[in-house]
């Protein structure tokens, strides 16, 4: 797939919308705006670097995962309630991260509370079979179509363990990732997550970047979107690579949508080559629609990895697919052990979850969503931004780039100037994203139109201080 029409051509479950035409930005124009937005941002932010300052003398870079962090200092959370958080200032900000999707209910949802409060009557662990883990299991199974799952803690868990039982199934030790694909801290997942261009080889095959102080085995990648590659790699590794791990949708590096018909093609190779296909889903779940991407997308994995959205914002993931490769969970060839997995308050979350989002409810918010990337890909127009926006379920956002982006090294060459001054205008002006330069919003079920005009509108005003 080579041509400008096969390269505009997504997956007909996403959305993207690139403009034809557009003219640069004044990088001076950028440094300017940025700069401001700094001087404004630590003007109203005393109290945060107050508590980033005392949050550095017990936790390392004063922060409890190190994504959190930024100079020169991140916001503090003092409170949350719906679609807003209150930081330490007293300042109350639009929050449009959303726990990258495990408040997808909102914050303290009341029924999440509810199911929450009848757990803490019964037990909060048990360590023990329990009627509440073997309902949620069956919710879970239901509403994702997969025959069996275990529960585990987090996102990092279920792709070790999937990855596991790839390996206890093939008697292969391989495994083939995605360059810029994230999968959680676990040593094979970090390697080449967001490595340097200049270090990881040739985009058509990349190099494996690895940090000094990973193990990570016999591991492989591969650029997305990429099938000639993928068959090259399969054709030469297959005989040692047992899965092939990959989020449907990459969520690492903004949204980077499949191409029409490449899952289908990843699907039809996996089976030829008798390497298992593992959906990381722990970013996508429910909040590419009410029974998850694989079923939004119409291709089946053979194992697929949960998390974040699930839970309702109590630690919760799992892992679960095919019986016939649960079995070797069943066998004992792969074990799998873990206090807190399927307690009682993660199972309320499942629970509220499940009542929560009917498909009715997220195609409310999926509808926001598709309302507020229409509104905006009309200002890059109007303003003749040099960018596109992308969505898919209830995310989306705004990408500095002209051409789409396809691949971790299309990611790598958009605007990251333009991309910090945009998050940090909308910080400054009470709408908060994840950190970092992904330009990435959710639309929970606590957003309504008063949100999705607060996003739009604010978009609108940054569009206005760059062309000014």
């Amino acid at each position: 797939m080579t041509t400008q029409a096969a390269i505009q051509s997504q997956h007909a479950a996403t959305h993207r919308y690139v403009p034809s035409t557009s003219t640069p930005v004044s990088p001076e124009k950028v440094a300017s705006v940025l700069k401001a937005e700094w001087e404004l941002f630590t003007q109203g932010t005393k109290a945060s670097e107050t508590e980033s300052k005392r949050a550095f003398n017990s936790l390392p870079l004063g922060v409890t995962s190190s994504f959190q962090h930024w100079d020169p200092y991140p916001i503090s959370i003092s409170s949350a309630k719906g679609a807003y958080m209150t930081d330490v200032d007293g300042r109350q900000l639009l929050d449009l991260s959303m726990g990258f999707g495990a408040m997808l209910a909102g914050h303290l949802n009341p029924i999440v509370i509810e199911e929450i409060e009848a757990s803490l009557k019964q037990g909060m662990l048990f360590v023990t079979p329990s009627p509440t883990s073997t309902d949620a299991a069956e919710r879970i199974c239901k509403r994702f179509g997969i025959d069996q799952v275990r529960f585990t803690n987090s996102g990092t868990e279920s792709t070790m363990y999937a990855v596991r039982v790839a390996r206890s199934a093939t008697q292969k030790m391989g495994i083939l990732k995605i360059e810029g694909g994230y999968h959680g801290s676990y040593d094979p997942f970090v390697v080449s997550s967001k490595p340097p261009v200049a270090e990881a080889g040739d985009a058509e095959e990349p190099t494996p970047y690895i940090d000094s102080n990973l193990v990570p085995g016999d591991i492989y990648v591969v650029p997305f979107n990429n099938i000639e590659a993928l068959e090259r790699m399969f054709a030469s590794n297959a005989n040692r690579i047992a899965c092939f791990i990959v989020e449907p949708v990459l969520e690492n590096i903004a949204i980077v949508l499949p191409d029409a018909g490449y899952l289908e093609r990843v699907r039809e190779l996996c089976d030829q080559y008798n390497v298992i296909l593992i959906f990381d889903e722990v970013k996508t779940g429910l909040t590419a629609g009410a029974h998850g991407a694989s079923a939004r997308l119409g291709v089946k994995p053979d194992l697929i990895t949960l998390a974040k959205s699930i839970g309702g914002g109590l630690p919760l993931a799992a892992f679960g697919g095919k019986k016939k490769y649960m079995d070797f969970v069943s066998n004992g060839k792969m074990a799998h052990f873990g206090t807190f997995n399927g307690n009682p308050l993660a199972m309320a979350g499942v629970r509220a979850i499940d009542r929560i989002c009917t498909d009715e409810a997220l195609a409310a918010a999926e509808e926001l969503n598709l309302q507020a990337l229409t509104r905006i890909g009309q200002i890059i127009d109007e303003y003749q931004l040099p960018a596109h926006t992308v969505g898919f379920g209830v995310k989306g956002c705004v990408t500095w780039s002209t051409t789409p982006v396809r691949n971790y090294r299309d990611y790598k060459a958009t605007d990251f100037g333009i991309a910090e001054a945009h998050w940090l205008f909308a910080l400054n002006r009470g709408i908060i994203t994840p950190p970092g330069l992904d330009e990435q919003w959710l639309i929970s079920l606590a957003h309504g139109q008063a949100e999705i005009d607060l996003l739009v509108e604010d978009f609108r005003e940054f569009a206005k201080a760059i062309r000014e």
